[in-house]
């Protein structure tokens, strides 16, 4: 008997290293030809070659001529770059730990300065430049513990050099390659031989830290060719790490402002892999790579904010998005060329993004080949699994939920949570992010994940801010896996997650059915499976409008309209509302007239162990 357990439990073991060894393979890789030899052969001698080349630059300049949406963006660009001779020259100013908004400024500055030179020659952008330069590479590091502030720093000044084509004095040219080598380059080379996290890592980091180190290795690769071959190659074989976190829908699972973020570097990463080699080697071809495209699309919503969960932002800016104009340039779909907004004046632009000038190029490449509409009910698979459902314009209709775990880069316990739109107002809210420096100067441990970790502390982070299911008031399970379990568009569109992971056994099983049923309401059903544990169940609803209960649920008035609530399952149980603001911690995110609706099921009036509640959010 024992040596039959024992060969069943070596079996088991076998199968599961097969099945992980099987996964692996089956994670395309990007190509990866790059040797020292290869870079001698085929990196482009001339400059510029980082996004432009000689021949990308002769197009954009005719574009320039003669098309109205390019002059108007680079009129912009000149107004930013203008607004930089004003301004004091970087100094190496911490903020926490973190040097990154000075290279993040860096990299704005280069991008604005370094086009309009491109395209005019100008003497007082060359100089402004230089100056930049020699200040920023004069820095004592370019804070190497918290990395990401010296991979932007270093493709701001790789920027810098190609984008002069060595018009710089030679003395700042080679401080520059210097300081690239020595304060970019070597320090992603621990002199314990170790590999740095982020080099193969699932998130943002691994995009935006391998993306600054192949475009300084592009500008040193003359002065030190060993060097720059084994750091490109490093990094095309650790980008796949990140890229397949699209897979298999093109959902982002950090949200869409990390989307912006991560997905910016890998897509200036894939111009200038091309510009200066003539292939990118993969990365815009990736699996769900162009797919995340619709996720992008998807997470603007009527009202102008996002879908903003994970630690996302609340609202999108006004200008026109670049990242997603490049996947309009790939693609060929207008759906993803915002053109009203880049055409708006600009004057009333603001501050470009940092890789504006390199976004010049492909907002000028962009030639429309299709107009593929987006689905009006959208299913995103993976890690933090979401659906989309839309409506038509005269109701702006709009819901947004979600799966997935807390541990996920940058994510929350929202497994079950959702948003909802209708008639221009957000009805039901996700709590969105807050500042992370904020919190980091009290000593607040913002980025540990374990179950009893201060994250969790947050209402922004915990399951208490958002609309889902609480059981026995207690925190979901941190690595607790919610999967979307079904999924159908057409005329009510309709979605199952198993929640059933995130409770501990407080629950036997959870599942919640989320169903567009007409052009202007939502069902929202939770079946569930209570188990010895279970004291009471929970549900929430997460909103800023003001809340009236009537019988049979609630109504909620905001901007002068109105939302029904409707508790159709448990009618004879009275609904509560719990006032969070101000919010339960000093460190919490103050939201102004937060709140929670809920409905408390106990235990004991559940028979036969099995429940179902069922809510209704219709036009009043």
């Amino acid at each position: 008997m024992k040596t039959k357990i024992h060969l069943a439990i070596c079996l088991l073991c076998l199968a599961v290293i097969w099945s992980a060894t099987a996964q692996e393979k089956e994670v395309p890789s990007l190509d990866n030809p790059i040797s020292v030899q290869y870079l001698k052969k085929n990196l482009r001698k001339s400059q510029p070659r980082l996004v432009l080349n000689s021949q990308i630059k002769n197009k954009l300049k005719t574009k320039l001529k003669n098309d109205e949406l390019v002059q108007n963006m680079y009129k912009a660009i000149k107004l930013n770059a203008e607004s930089i001779y004003d301004e004091p020259l970087l100094e190496r100013v911490m903020v926490g730990r973190r040097l990154l908004s000075t290279s993040r400024e860096m990299l704005w500055r280069v991008n604005m300065l370094g086009m309009v030179y491109q395209m005019e020659n100008d003497e007082k952008a060359l100089n402004r430049l230089n100056n930049e330069v020699l200040a920023v590479c004069n820095f004592s590091d370019w804070n190497p513990s918290h990395f990401l502030d010296v991979a932007e720093m270093s493709m701001a000044v790789a920027f810098a050099l190609d984008w002069t084509e060595g018009k710089l004095p030679s003395s700042t040219i080679e401080l520059a390659k210097n300081a690239l080598i020595e304060k970019g380059i070597a320090p992603s080379w621990p002199e314990n031989g170790n590999t740095p996290g982020w080099a193969f890592g699932h998130n943002n980091w691994n995009q935006v830290c391998n993306g600054g180190m192949i475009a300084a290795s592009i500008a040193i690769a003359e002065k030190d060719p060993e060097l720059a071959a084994k750091t490109i190659s490093r990094a095309l074989d650790g980008m796949v790490q990140a890229l397949k976190q699209y897979s298999p829908d093109g959902v982002y699972p950090e949200g869409s402002t990390y989307w912006g973020y991560g997905t910016s570097f890998s897509v200036v990463t894939s111009a200038f892999l091309e510009s200066a080699f003539g292939s990118d080697f993969g990365i815009a071809d990736y699996p769900a790579f162009k797919e995340s495209a619709v996720f992008r699309y998807l997470m603007n919503t009527p009202s102008g904010w996002y879908y903003n969960f994970a630690d996302c932002g609340d609202k999108r800016g006004a200008a026109g998005d670049v990242i997603l104009a490049w996947f309009a340039n790939k693609t060929g779909n207008s759906e993803f060329f915002e053109e009203e907004r880049f055409l708006m004046p600009a004057e009333e632009m603001g501050k470009l993004s940092r890789l504006g000038g390199a976004a010049l190029v492909w907002l000028s490449q962009y030639e429309e080949k299709s107009d593929v509409e987006i689905p009006l009910a959208w299913k995103g698979d993976g890690s933090n699994p979401i659906v989309v459902f839309k409506g038509d314009d005269e109701h702006n209709y709009y819901f947004g939920g979600k799966g997935g775990r807390a541990t996920t880069s940058h994510g929350n316990m929202d497994a079950g949570s959702f948003i909802f739109e209708l008639n221009g107002v957000r009805w039901v809210i996700d709590p969105g992010n807050q500042a992370y420096h904020e919190l980091e100067k009290t000593g607040f441990d913002l980025w540990g994940s374990c179950q009893d970790c201060q994250r969790w502390t947050l209402l922004t982070k915990n399951n208490f801010g958002h609309s889902t299911v609480t059981v026995n008031n207690e925190l979901f399970v941190n690595n607790g896996q919610a999967t979307l379990e079904h999924f159908q568009s057409g005329e009510k569109p309709q979605a199952i997650f198993d929640l059933t992971a995130v409770y501990a056994g407080n629950v036997n099983s959870a599942k919640r059915t989320f169903t567009k049923d007409s052009p202007v309401s939502v069902v929202i059903e939770d079946e569930i499976e209570i188990s010895e544990k279970t004291q009471f169940i929970t549900w929430q609803l997460m909103t800023t409008a003001d809340v009236e209960f009537v019988e049979g649920g609630a109504v909620l008035k905001q901007e002068g309209k109105t939302l029904k609530l409707e508790n159709l399952s448990h009618p004879e149980l009275s609904l509560s509302l719990v006032s969070l603001y101000p919010a339960p911690m000093e460190l919490d995110r103050q939201i102004e007239g937060l709140k929670r609706i809920e409905l408390r099921i106990p235990a004991w009036i559940i028979e036969d162990g099995k429940t179902e509640i069922k809510i209704r959010l219709s036009e009043n």
